[in-house]
């Protein structure tokens, strides 16, 4: 598959989207054509190569600034210029004014490229989204059109040492100054929370200004690289080596307040759905590509087959033909799950019942697309056998690079809390309703698909009329991996007729049952 094939899937996909129709507006199929096209054209020629240089020089830090590799900063320039930063940015700030969906539809090409080096645009588009929300018009009319233009870049400062996750325990502060905010304090896991792609960064960061305990006292600033804030040093990490992670101490830096003081941590979930959808793009673009790699390689690598004759394409042996339709139905119904998480994104505000779907389903597509890119690094590897364990081929930089996306922006752990206590419980069952809703009439002349959904259906009330708070948490991992397998059900209606669905329909009923007997399991 070539990126060109790639970008083509993925118009194929929102085709069979139905909400696609109500999304497009004026984008004409030679509109998306053209958008996605030249999407594959700029990841292919400009972004991919920089990937494999930066893995192997990596970033450095020195005399408390960093140097990420040469090779980013003609990239980044063609991105910026093309107006790739600005895909699904507001037109009146300089953006293309596109629907959350094309974003959703033509960043995998981007990340199948260079993943560790799209780190770099995925926090400033997600900073200005963030500014245009939130920040006074000052500060957002001076910030927000330079960042879609590449001008300048952001950050977004959440963790700290000893929190994490858990972010009611942030310890950062902010004061008072006369009429000036000085913000103290220590951020980690920062992506490219230093660099010199750009002069001026802007770093969107959570600090405490009340005496409230917990999230309640957080609010929300822009501290500027400058005066008061140090880079520490850079994290040295499994992969991603070309995206510097960085450690920042902030002395007394100036902040400017963002929003409301105190309703720091709700003004920044508004960009939740986002950077989720960009960590479901970063495992999807790694899964084309290490698909890619596995497929092409079982073509062209000749082994086996009668001895008496010359051996033959690794493709004709049956259990490699296994891997790949493997790999391929896993892509294929993600890809269309991820593209119904974000066209009903695109309608939440006008669509009660989507915006609730669009929460029901956003951990499962972060998750899922998350592990889809490390399992397929995985399993391409597998299929190149020992050639796939050395770095003659990529499959082993994207295994290390994908294993992270499970991590950041909420573990899978974390992800399994939010769908089934948050989305499911928290929401009284109302988001479950709309998908068994929709799914039952999309499947409804489909006996297979729709007897999953039904049995999904069964154990959801099951599960929900457990009494047993701590059972319930206990219980997430497993609901969460049965609402996957239902989602893909609905999903494989919409390629019914392709062999991809027929292998995933296969093994749905017991990966369901395996599923909820995981869930069901006592905790020990």
């Amino acid at each position: 598959m070539t990126y060109q094939s790639d970008a083509d899937a993925m118009i194929d996909a929102l085709n069979r989207t139905p909400n696609w129709a109500r999304v497009r507006g004026a984008v004409d199929d030679e509109t998306l054509t053209s958008i996605l096209s030249e999407a594959a054209k700029v990841a292919e020629s400009v972004v991919a190569p920089v990937d494999i240089p930066a893995d192997r020089i990596g970033a450095v830090h020195e005399g408390g600034r960093v140097r990420v590799p040469e090779v980013y900063h003609a990239a980044f320039d063609a991105v910026a210029e093309g107006g790739w930063m600005g895909l699904e940015q507001a037109e009146e700030y300089g953006g293309m004014g596109m629907p959350l969906s094309l974003f959703a539809a033509a960043n995998p090409l981007f990340e199948r490229a260079a993943p560790a080096f799209m780190m770099a645009v995925g926090g400033t588009r997600s900073a200005a989204l963030l500014l245009t929300e939130w920040a006074a018009p000052e500060i957002r009319d001076d910030w927000v059109p330079a960042m879609i233009a590449g001008e300048r870049c952001a950050t977004i400062c959440i963790s700290e040492p000893g929190a994490g996750s858990d972010v009611g325990r942030i310890r950062t502060r902010a004061e008072k100054d006369g009429e000036t905010w000085r913000i103290s304090g220590q951020k980690i896991w920062i992506s490219f929370g230093d660099h010199d792609l750009r002069e001026r960064i802007g770093h969107c960061l959570l600090a405490r200004t009340g005496t409230e305990p917990g999230t309640r006292g957080l609010s929300l600033f822009l501290v500027e690289r400058g005066p008061g804030v140090t880079c520490e040093r850079i994290e040295e990490k499994l992969g991603l080596h070309g995206s510097p992670t960085c450690a920042l101490q902030f002395d007394r830096a100036e902040g400017k307040l963002i929003g409301e003081e105190g309703r720091g941590l709700a003004q920044l979930f508004t960009m939740i759905r986002h950077m989720r959808l960009t960590v479901a793009c970063q495992g999807l673009g790694t899964a084309l590509k290490c698909y890619d790699i596995a497929a092409t390689h079982a073509q062209d690598r000749m082994q086996g087959g009668n001895p008496n004759e010359p051996p033959v394409a690794i493709i004709n042996h049956p259990d490699v033909r296994r891997q790949l339709i493997d790999l391929k139905s896993a892509i294929d119904l993600y890809r269309l799950a991820m593209l119904e998480a974000a066209t009903s994104a695109d309608l939440s505000a006008e669509d009660d019942d989507l915006r609730r779907l669009n929460a029901w389903m956003l951990p499962l597509i972060k998750n899922f697309g998350a592990e889809l890119g490390f399992d397929t690094a995985g399993k391409a590897i597998m299929v190149l056998g020992g050639s796939g364990f050395t770095k003659d081929y990529p499959l082993e930089q994207s295994l290390r690079d994908s294993r992270v996306f499970a991590i950041y922006e909420g573990t899978t752990g974390m992800q399994g809390q939010d769908f089934f206590l948050r989305q499911t419980l928290g929401d009284g069952g109302k988001g479950l309703g709309v998908f068994l809703d929709r799914a039952r009439a999309e499947c409804a002349d489909h006996p297979a698909q729709a007897q999953v959904i039904e049995d999904f259906a069964a154990f959801m009330t099951r599960a929900m009329a457990e009494t047993d708070r701590e059972r319930q948490a206990g219980m997430a991992d497993g609901v969460m991996r049965a609402g996957w397998v239902a989602l893909q059900a609905w999903m494989s209606v919409r390629i019914a007729d392709r062999p991809e669905a027929a292998y995933f329909m296969a093994q749905a009923p017991a990966q369901l049952a395996l599923c909820i007997a995981r869930a069901e399991a006592p905790l020990g």
